[in-house]
C-alpha cells in the first residue's frame, strides 16, 4: 500500500508539475564576421528589463520566461536580434551578430553646464593608476596559455574563379561548417596553442617566458620553431594603464591615459554587479574619428577605481591601412596588493583585401592566464633570455591538451583543424605555399639546401656585363649547429668567374655563440659602403639598386675572415672579426708604398689585414631564433649603445698598413604618442694613422631616384671623405597628428614626415699630403673632397607618407655646399612601403 501510494503521489507530481517547468535558454552569441565570442552582449526579452549578460567567451544562462516569447540580443556595434524561444523547457539558442555598418553617435549630457558625471570617474582612475598598474608590482608570475587563428575572409567571386581556387572549390564550399549558421564562410590557415610560465620584475624592468608546450597546425608550416617563439604571452601583452599601446606596430590612445579629455568622450551608461565588484559602465569614442584610439566600453570597479573589464574597437575611419577593425576585449582580476592582471585578453585584426581580386583575413589571439601570483623578484640572472621554449616543446599528444589547456577547444576550432589538414594535402597548395616561402625567404627549400638567394640569379654592370649567379646554404635540416654556403658566379663581359665559400659553426644556442669562416673572390665598389655601424637594413633596396649600371671606383677583391660572437649577457654582446683582403683596382689609383717618402714607388694594388673588436649593449633587445639565425626584434625603451676597434697589421699575413680605427654609435626609436614617433641615430669615427683615401671612411651619397635612410640623399656617391667625422641623422613621423586636422586632406589618410641629416667631418694636413696625386707617367689621379673644419654638410626634408596607402615622396633640401659644381639644391625622392 505504502508503494503504491508512492507512486500515486509521484504521479500526480508529475502531471501538475508539468505545467509548471522552467524555462531555461542557453547559447553563445558569436560576431558574424569572424566567430569570435562577443562578450558582455545583453540578451533579455523582448519588452522587458529581464535579461543577462554573456560572458568573456560569449555564453548566456537565463531561466525563465515572460509574457513575449522573444529572445532579444544587443551590443554596441552590432545589429540587435531577435528569436522565438520555446516556453516551459530547457533549449539552446545560439546568435550570431552581424557589424552595425553605422558608427556610435556623438555622447550628450542634457544637465545644462553640471559637469559629464563620467569626467569624475575617469579622473579617479587616472588618479589610481599608479596603484592599480601591474607594472608597480615588485615581482609576478602566472601561468599563460595562448591561441592563435588566422583566416582568409571575404573571398571575392573573382579570386573563386581562378585557376587555383577551383582546385579548392570543394574545401571552400564546405566551409560554412565552420562559420556558421548566419556567418560569412572564412577559410582557415593557421592555428596554434601554447603553454607557459611567464615571469617579471620591476627593477629592472625584466620578463621572460618559459614555453612548455606548443601545438601549431598550419599551411607551409613545417617545423614551427620560430613560430613558437612567438605565439606565447610575451607577444600579447596589452595594458590599458599605459598611456600608449602599442599593437600591430602602432600606437592607440587608451581610454583612461593621462591626456583622455584631449582625445575621448565620455558617457556614464549604467551601474551593475560582476561578480562582487559594483562598476560604472562608460561607453567611449574618440573626438576625431581618425585618431588612433578605441571605441566601446569599460567596466570601472568603484572600489579603487580600477578598470575590471573592457571592449575597445578600432574602426575603419582611423588613419590605419588595409584595417576594417582591430578589436580588444579584456578581463582582469585584483591581486594582492591592489594591483589588477588581466586574467583573459581577446585580439582580433580584420584585415581588409587590397584588391577586388583577392581576399582579407583575420588573426585572432586569445590569452587565458591563471594561478596569478605575487612572488619576490627572481635573480637579475634568470631573465638572460627573454623567451625560453623547452626542447620538447613541439607535443602533439591531443590527451595532454585536453588535459592543460585552460579552456577546451570549441566545435568550430576543432573544424578549423581538420580543414587546415585538408587544405594541406591538396597539390596546389603546396605547390602555391612553396613559391610563398621561396619569396620570402629569399632561397628555395631543397630537403636540407636552400638554394639562392634569387635576388641575386641574374645582374648587369659596366664591368662585368650580364652576370649570373647560383648559390645555396644547408638548413637545418641538415643540422641545427652547422651551416655551410657557397655561390658561383659568372661575368659574360669580363670572363670572370666569383665565389664564395663559408661555414658557421653554432657552439651554444643559448647564449648565441658563433663562429664563422668564410673567402671571397668576387667584385664591388668604393664610395658605397655605409658608415661604419650604420644599420643598413632598412636599405638593402637601395644598396641592390647601387650594384646595378655603371659601379662606382670598382675593386677585384680576395678576402680571407674569421669571426667569433657570444651574446655574453641580456644587453651585452662582443665579436671578434679577423679580416685579410686582397684589392685590385680596376679604376685610375695609385699609392705610395711608402707614405713617409713624396718620392716613394707607387703602386696600385694593397691588401689589409686586421682585427675588429665589435661592442654592443642594448638594455631591452628581444630576439627570436629563426632555425640556425638569429633574429633582433629591437628595443622598447632603451637606445643602442655600439663601439668597434679596428687594428690594422702591416707585414702580418701580407697587410700594407699599419692603423688603427674607432668608431661610436648610439640609435633609438622615441615613440611619442600623440605627436608620432622619432628615430635618431649618431655616428662618430677617428681613422689615427694617414692612409691612402680608399681606406678613409666615404659616406654614402644618394644619386638614386629612390629614398633611403642611410645616406645622404642630396649628396653624390664618393662626394665625401673623411678621417674623423661626426653625423646625425633624424627623422620624425607625424603620423596622421597634422594632416589628420585638415578639412580636405583628412580622408586621404597622408602622413608627414620630418627628416634632417647632418654630418661634421675632416681629413688631416699630414693625410692630405700622402695622397698620390698622378700615376707613374703625370698624369693626373681621381681625387676626393673633403668637408671644411666646422662647416657641416646639411640636409631637411619634408615628406608625405601613405599616398595611396603604398608610396612615399620626400622633397629634400641640401644646406651647404651649393657653390659645387653640378650640384642640386634640392631633390625629390620616391619610396614604397606596405604597411599599416
Amino acid at each position: 500500500m505504502k508503494l503504491f501510494t508512492n507512486l500515486i503521489f509521484l504521479f500526480f507530481f508529475l502531471l501538475c508539475g508539468s505545467g509548471l517547468a522552467q524555462t531555461v535558454i542557453e547559447g553563445k552569441v558569436t560576431d558574424a564576421d569572424s566567430g569570435d565570442p562577443i562578450p558582455f552582449a545583453s540578451v533579455y526579452f523582448l519588452g522587458t528589463t529581464k535579461g543577462v549578460a554573456t560572458d568573456f567567451d560569449g555564453f548566456y544562462k537565463i531561466i525563465g520566461d515572460a509574457e513575449t516569447d522573444t529572445l532579444v540580443v544587443s551590443y554596441i556595434g552590432y545589429e540587435t536580434k531577435k528569436k522565438v524561444y520555446e516556453k516551459g523547457i530547457s533549449q539552446t539558442i545560439n546568435y550570431q551578430l552581424a557589424p552595425e555598418s553605422t558608427s556610435l553617435g556623438d555622447f550628450v549630457v542634457t544637465a545644462g553646464k553640471v559637469e559629464n558625471p563620467a569626467w569624475d570617474i575617469i579622473r579617479s582612475v587616472v588618479d589610481n593608476k599608479a596603484q592599480n598598474d601591474k607594472r608597480r608590482l615588485a615581482a609576478y608570475e602566472y601561468d599563460s596559455y595562448n591561441k592563435i587563428e588566422i583566416d582568409l575572409d571575404n573571398i571575392s567571386d573573382r579570386l573563386r574563379k581562378r585557376k587555383i581556387m577551383q582546385k579548392i572549390t570543394a574545401v571552400l564550399d564546405s566551409i560554412e561548417t565552420i562559420a556558421g549558421e548566419d556567418g560569412k564562410p572564412i577559410l582557415p590557415l593557421f592555428i596554434s596553442e601554447s603553454l607557459s610560465k611567464y615571469y617579471y620584475r620591476s627593477d629592472p624592468r625584466l620578463s621572460k617566458e618559459h614555453v612548455q608546450r606548443t601545438k601549431i597546425t598550419g599551411i607551409g608550416i613545417e617545423d614551427g620553431s620560430l613560430i613558437s617563439q612567438v605565439i606565447g604571452s610575451t607577444f600579447q601583452q596589452y595594458n590599458f594603464y599605459q598611456n600608449r599601446m602599442n599593437i600591430v606596430e602602432r600606437e592607440f590612445a587608451s581610454p583612461i591615459s593621462d591626456g583622455w579629455r584631449l582625445i575621448y568622450d565620455y558617457e556614464l551608461t549604467d551601474s551593475v554587479y560582476i561578480g562582487e565588484e559594483f562598476c560604472y559602465l562608460i561607453d567611449f569614442k574618440p573626438k576625431n574619428d581618425q585618431e588612433l584610439a578605441f571605441t566601446g566600453k569599460m567596466w570601472i570597479a568603484k572600489d579603487g577605481f580600477a578598470l575590471k573589464q573592457i571592449d575597445a574597437t578600432v574602426q575603419r575611419t582611423a588613419n590605419l591601412n588595409f584595417i576594417e577593425k582591430i578589436k580588444l576585449q579584456q578581463e582582469l582580476e585584483r591581486l594582492e596588493g591592489g594591483a589588477w592582471l588581466p586574467t583573459k585578453t581577446r585580439v582580433l585584426v580584420d584585415v581588409a583585401e587590397i584588391t577586388n581580386k583577392s581576399a582579407g583575413f583575420l588573426a585572432k589571439f586569445y590569452t587565458s592566464n591563471q594561478n596569478l601570483e605575487v612572488t619576490e623578484p627572481r635573480d637579475v640572472s634568470f631573465f638572460e633570455r627573454a623567451i625560453e621554449i623547452d626542447e620538447d616543446a613541439r607535443m602533439e599528444n591531443d590527451a595532454f591538451w585536453e588535459a592543460n589547456r585552460h579552456d577546451k577547444l570549441t566545435p568550430t576550432e576543432m573544424n578549423v583543424i581538420n580543414m587546415i589538414d585538408t587544405l594541406k594535402n591538396i597539390p596546389v597548395v603546396k605547390t602555391w605555399t612553396a613559391i610563398a616561402k621561396t619569396f620570402a625567404r629569399g632561397y628555395v627549400e631543397v630537403n636540407q639546401l636552400d638554394l639562392g638567394p634569387w635576388p641575386f640569379l641574374i645582374g648587369n654592370n659596366d664591368v662585368e656585363g650580364w652576370r649570373v649567379r647560383v648559390g645555396g646554404r644547408t638548413n637545418e635540416n641538415f643540422s641545427l649547429n652547422w651551416q655551410f654556403n657557397g655561390y658561383l658566379a659568372y661575368g659574360f663581359d669580363d670572363e670572370q668567374y666569383k665565389y664564395g665559400l663559408g661555414a658557421k659553426w653554432i657552439a651554444d644556442r643559448k647564449d648565441w655563440t658563433v663562429f664563422d669562416v668564410s673567402y671571397r673572390k668576387d667584385i664591388d665598389q668604393y664610395g658605397i659602403q655605409p658608415d661604419a655601424l650604420t644599420n643598413i637594413e632598412s636599405g638593402q633596396a637601395f644598396l641592390a639598386l647601387t650594384q646595378l649600371g655603371d659601379l662606382v671606383r670598382p675593386f677585384r677583391y680576395e678576402s680571407y675572415q674569421f669571426g667569433a660572437f657570444r651574446q655574453l649577457s641580456r644587453a651585452f654582446s662582443a665579436s671578434l672579426r679577423l679580416n685579410h683582403k686582397e684589392f685590385q683596382p680596376e679604376f685610375a689609383f695609385r699609392y705610395r708604398t711608402d707614405l713617409n717618402r713624396i718620392d716613394s714607388p707607387l703602386a696600385q694594388d694593397y691588401a689589409t689585414s686586421e682585427v675588429t673588436l665589435n661592442l654592443k649593449y642594448a638594455r631591452d633587445e628581444a630576439f627570436i631564433i629563426s632555425d640556425n639565425n638569429r633574429i633582433s626584434l629591437g628595443t622598447t625603451r632603451w637606445p643602442i649603445f655600439s663601439a668597434s676597434f679596428t687594428r690594422g697589421f702591416k707585414g702580418l699575413t701580407g697587410g700594407d698598413f699599419d692603423y688603427t680605427r674607432v668608431n661610436f654609435g648610439v640609435s633609438q626609436k622615441l615613440k611619442l604618442g600623440f605627436w608620432g614617433n622619432t628615430t635618431y641615430q649618431l655616428n662618430a669615427g677617428h681613422t689615427f694613422e694617414d692612409l691612402p683615401y680608399t681606406l678613409l671612411n666615404a659616406h654614402i651619397g644618394n644619386e638614386q631616384i629612390v629614398y633611403t635612410n642611410i645616406a645622404f640623399n642630396t649628396m653624390s656617391f664618393y662626394e665625401f671623405v673623411s678621417q674623423s667625422y661626426a653625423s646625425l641623422r633624424y627623422e620624425h613621423n607625424f603620423e596622421g597628428f597634422i594632416l589628420n586636422r585638415v578639412p580636405l586632406l583628412r580622408k586621404l589618410k597622408w602622413r608627414l614626415v620630418g627628416t634632417s641629416n647632418v654630418l661634421f667631418g675632416g681629413v688631416s694636413q699630414s693625410t692630405l699630403a700622402v695622397q698620390a696625386l698622378t700615376d707613374e707617367g703625370g698624369n693626373a689621379l681621381p681625387q676626393f673632397d673633403v668637408l671644411e673644419s666646422g662647416r657641416p654638410f646639411a640636409e631637411v626634408g619634408i615628406g608625405v607618407e601613405n599616398i595611396f596607402k603604398f608610396f612615399r615622396v620626400d622633397y629634400i633640401r641640401r644646406l651647404t655646399y651649393l657653390e659645387k659644381p653640378g650640384v642640386d639644391n634640392s631633390a625629390i625622392k620616391l619610396s614604397f612601403r606596405l604597411g599599416l
